[in-house]
């Protein structure tokens, strides 16, 4: 049997869960693609369809930098679910190094960016903790 490494399995992940607080102190949760690099996990806003691009998370990590990811996987085998869960402290970034670093790990790993651009703030979220389950 495999170790389960939760590092492995966050990054290999295809989406993630991305909680936030809003101002009103209301947990915030969206599903999100993302890229890790060592302890940053990166996603972006991209030109999906939105209403807008001043999106519900990038003001409440505004308002309170402190969030969480989540990956898991369920089957009907229960011998094999798991889940992965980072705390961190989020960033955004409208522009500069980190903003170009995301976009390439996101392109890499996300064939679908090579045809949907990547043209809104990235967040970094840094992790602080990391915790998961496996059965």
């Amino acid at each position: 049997m495999r170790e389960f490494d939760p590092k492995v399995r966050l990054t290999q992940s295809p989406v993630a869960r991305l909680a936030t607080v809003t101002p009103e102190g209301m947990p915030h949760l969206v599903p999100v693609v993302f890229a890790v690099s060592q302890d940053v996990i990166y996603t972006a806003v991209d030109a999906k369809p939105k209403t807008t691009q001043r999106l519900r998370r990038l003001t409440n990590i505004e308002n309170n930098p402190q969030v969480s990811l989540l990956v898991d996987h369920y089957t009907d085998d229960w011998t094999q679910l798991w889940w992965v869960r980072v705390d961190g402290v989020a960033t955004i970034h409208p522009d500069g190094t980190v903003m170009h670093t995301a976009y390439r790990l996101l392109r890499a790993k996300y064939a679908q960016y090579q045809s949907i651009p990547l043209n809104g703030p990235v967040i970094a979220v840094v992790a602080r903790r990391w915790s998961s389950w496996h059965a």
